[in-house]
């Protein structure tokens, strides 16, 4: 696995997104952390993740953004809220992990044991 580079999404301040860089980090394998707060996904990136979970899955509905955007009640299709994920990043589960066509969404740790092949 060292010359794989793992990408993680997420943002500085959250503790999963923290301990999935450290992981990777006390593994020696390569990171690309794509800071959320700076910059976010692309719809097109969060379909990778929705196509393999379902974008209910990519939805932390507990964050405080979501209930600033009075979301609790709202009723929309996959395609608009992937478009509202995109423009609202701090409504993502974090950290969404990426090696390859390998995926995950949240602290998955024992699964990315299994990605060093």
């Amino acid at each position: 696995m060292s010359g794989l580079q793992v990408q993680i999404f997420g943002t500085k301040k959250n503790a999963d997104t923290r301990k999935a860089q450290r992981f990777f980090a006390e593994r020696r394998i390569k990171v690309h952390f794509c800071d959320l707060a700076e910059r976010a996904a692309s719809v097109g990136e969060l379909k990778r993740f929705a196509q393999k979970f379902g974008v209910e899955k990519l939805i932390d509905r507990t964050s405080r953004r979501f209930a600033e955007l009075g979301l609790r009640s709202a009723l929309y299709g996959e395609e608009r809220w992937l478009t509202i994920l995109a423009d609202e990043p701090l409504l993502l589960q974090q950290p969404l992990v990426r090696l390859q066509n390998k995926l995950t969404i949240g602290l998955a740790e024992e699964e990315w044991r299994g990605w060093k092949e």
